[in-house]
């Protein structure tokens, strides 16, 4: 389905962007594998393309931080230099600095938006005016249930992850006429990023079930939003939990009430609160919503 594209997969030497890589490359695309990190002192990204090409496919490394712009340029370039082209992003890097509201320090709020949000950011920016030019690109952008729904001791990651699907939704917005696509998958899947939950006895039947979500089952939707087949498909949010694949709502306008005169604070506590209080949302984390085992 991607025959002689060429692809970024940022933070793609482990779980979900290795599997995300592994499948494009399988599917034809030439694959700029990025990743900064370092598995018993070899490069991440060089074993993952060492991978690819063992399978017969095309891949390079790129060891560059996606969190400032200079190096977000350097890793598109890559593709350019290596591909002579860039067809597709999958803005996948990401990690992780758990710790309850009340307890997060500046350093852990800056760390994860810097890398998810602003990462995200520079790394879309960088093939924008090569989309542009060429009249198309697809991206992927990787986002969250615990932005699009809320999770506990994930401030940063989920203001980060929420922030994603607006970036998203602007990028299809403005890029539309260039037939450029832009998309979120919020995955589920057991990785080293979602290993840092807590192993509490509360916490335990929710590990237990994550384990049973392979990181390989996010590629099959990430490889369909950049092929070709996916045209007409923009500004939407996806997700995957196993072998399911979801769909979800966007913020819309659901109820409203109205007073000819206008209203005060005491009109809104007697009169707006109670008609629009049926309509509010349960204040629960994410995986109250999802309670059964992975299909």
């Amino acid at each position: 389905m991607l025959r002689n594209k060429a692809v970024v997969v940022t933070g793609s030497g482990s779980g979900i962007g290795r599997e995300i890589a592994r499948a494009m490359a399988a599917n034809g695309a030439r694959v700029v594998v990025n990743d900064v990190g370092r598995i018993e002192g070899k490069s991440a990204a060089e074993s993952v393309v060492e991978e690819i090409r063992a399978a017969g496919g095309e891949a390079v490394a790129s060891e560059e931080s996606v969190a400032t712009q200079e190096t977000a340029v350097r890793i598109v370039q890559a593709a350019l230099d290596h591909f002579g082209r860039i067809d597709g992003i999958v803005n996948n890097a990401g990690i992780v600095r758990d710790r309850f509201f009340f307890n997060m320090s500046a350093e852990e709020w800056k760390a994860v938006l810097d890398v998810h949000l602003n990462g995200s950011f520079f790394v879309a920016r960088a093939a924008a005016p090569h989309f542009k030019a060429q009249a198309g690109g697809a991206y992927v952008h990787m986002t969250s249930t615990s932005g699009l729904i809320g999770n506990l001791g994930q401030a940063n990651y989920s203001a980060a992850k929420m922030g994603i699907v607006g970036l998203s939704k602007s990028i299809a917005l403005d890029m539309a006429k260039f037939s450029v696509r832009s998309n979120c998958i919020a995955p589920w899947a057991w990785t080293a990023m979602t290993a840092t939950i807590p192993d509490t006895p509360e916490s335990r039947p929710r590990i237990e079930k994550m384990k049973k979500m392979e990181a390989a089952k996010i590629a099959p939707l990430a490889v369909y939003l950049l092929s070709d087949r996916a045209v007409g498909v923009s500004g939407q949010i996806f997700g995957v939990r196993a072998n399911e694949l979801y769909f979800f709502s966007q913020i819309r306008m659901i109820r409203s009430v109205h007073r000819s005169e206008g209203w005060t604070p005491e009109s809104i506590a007697e009169h707006a609160m109670p008609a629009l209080e049926s309509s509010f949302f349960p204040n629960v984390p994410s995986m109250t919503l999802t309670p059964w085992d992975p299909l």
